[in-house]
């Protein structure tokens, strides 16, 4: 650590040494060991620094966890996002975390966006629907926080201002990686209330990059940037690239709606192809693609019957290991309101659900939505859905 201090900012340096970080836990116990672990971060020797990555992701933030030592962890990482070392590759430290080497500088930006969407999730229900990952019985959990748990997500909500003005001067990084990771940073970030106002900002910073940028991932995280930013993307609904037509189709607000969700039901129809735009998700995305195009289509729509032909057929065509990421949130929403006995069946409710029975022996359709269907107010059971058609 002596060695490492004198090489590190003044921020950087004060953050270290003037943190009680004895205080803090993470996920195995008292953060004690955190400050050997952060100065590993911009060590000369490559196998140090990925044993520094390792801690922050098991550690600091273990599955999307926050802990008490997250966020003064958080801002130390932001300290040293400019640190000369930053430009050094290094590989995984883990068998899952393949992939080519990768820069220092854009591992510490990747992680600091994964501690911001963590803190941002609950912040907004309409936005948490929207996610690819969310479920009805997520709503039911989230008083379920200890003291700790709550102390540790109102710290990272806290200090979302001061990572954003770190992560900020690299969304004009000249280094491809580097921007994307900065962008997919700063898309939670700016999802603060309190940064509203930083956003137009922001927006012009990748707007002035769009014009020099070429590769598809690059042009496609800014699209979905601006868009999940509110910002006008219309005329990126008209790009050569349908990669970059879908993601300026998935944010919350449109000026063009309807050609928005043709968008995102034309990608649904060839869904096989669209998940193959993004071999490597974009970050603040996993899973295939085509459930976050799914879910955004299905926040878009201001009816299911505006997308009920492109849902029922992949619930007709779709295989057993996606039930719950795709069926399950088209069955919630062709029944948004829970179904009611006292209603005849539309005729798209019905044709889905007969879509459901036609497909459950094959593909446990229902038995693997159990949940869904219980949360849709619908039956358990094969039997049970025949029965209402």
């Amino acid at each position: 650590m002596t060695r490492i201090l004198s090489r590190l900012s003044g921020r950087a340096q004060e953050l270290l040494l003037e943190t009680d970080w004895a205080s803090y836990r993470h996920a195995y116990g008292t953060a004690e060991d955190i400050p050997a672990a952060l100065c590993s971060l911009v060590d000369e020797d490559a196998e140090v620094r990925s044993d520094g990555l390792a801690a922050l992701g098991m550690g600091v933030l273990h599955q999307g966890s926050l802990y008490t030592v997250t966020a003064p962890a958080a801002l130390f990482v932001a300290a040293i996002l400019d640190h000369p070392m930053g430009l050094a590759e290094h590989e995984g430290r883990f068998p899952w975390d393949d992939g080519p080497p990768r820069s220092l500088r854009a591992a510490l930006l990747r992680w600091l966006g994964q501690v911001a969407e963590s803190a941002a999730y609950g912040e907004d229900p309409a936005r948490d629907r929207a996610s690819w990952e969310w479920e009805p019985w997520h709503e039911d959990r989230r008083g379920e926080r200890d003291p700790d748990e709550l102390a540790a997500l109102r710290a990272c909500r806290d200090i979302r201002p001061a990572v954003y003005d770190a992560v900020e001067p690299f969304l004009s990084s000249p280094d491809p990686h580097v921007c994307e990771v900065a962008v997919g940073a700063a898309i939670p970030l700016l999802a603060a209330p309190d940064l509203a106002d930083r956003i137009p900002r922001a927006a012009t910073l990748l707007r002035d990059r769009l014009g020099t940028m070429t590769g598809r991932r690059e042009r496609a995280s800014v699209a979905r940037a601006l868009s999940l930013w509110g910002t006008d993307t219309s005329d990126l609904l008209a790009a050569s690239d349908p990669a970059v037509r879908v993601c300026a189709a998935l944010g919350p607000v449109r000026v063009d709606r309807p050609r928005a969700l043709a968008v995102l039901l034309d990608a649904l129809r060839d869904p096989r192809t669209t998940d193959g735009w993004f071999p490597e998700p974009l970050c603040g995305l996993d899973g295939w693609f085509r459930f976050t195009v799914l879910r955004s289509a299905l926040d878009l729509a201001v009816s299911f019957e505006e997308v009920a032909p492109v849902a029922i057929d992949m619930v007709a065509t779709g295989c057993r290991s996606v039930v719950d990421f795709e069926r399950g949130a088209i069955l919630y929403r062709a029944f948004p309101g829970g179904y009611d006995p006292a209603h005849a069946l539309t005729s798209a409710q019905g044709a889905l659900l007969r879509a459901f029975v036609d497909t459950d022996e094959a593909t446990g359709s229902i038995g693997g939505n159990w949940l869904w269907f219980r949360a849709a107010g619908l039956p358990e059971n094969r039997e049970g859905i025949a029965a209402l058609l």
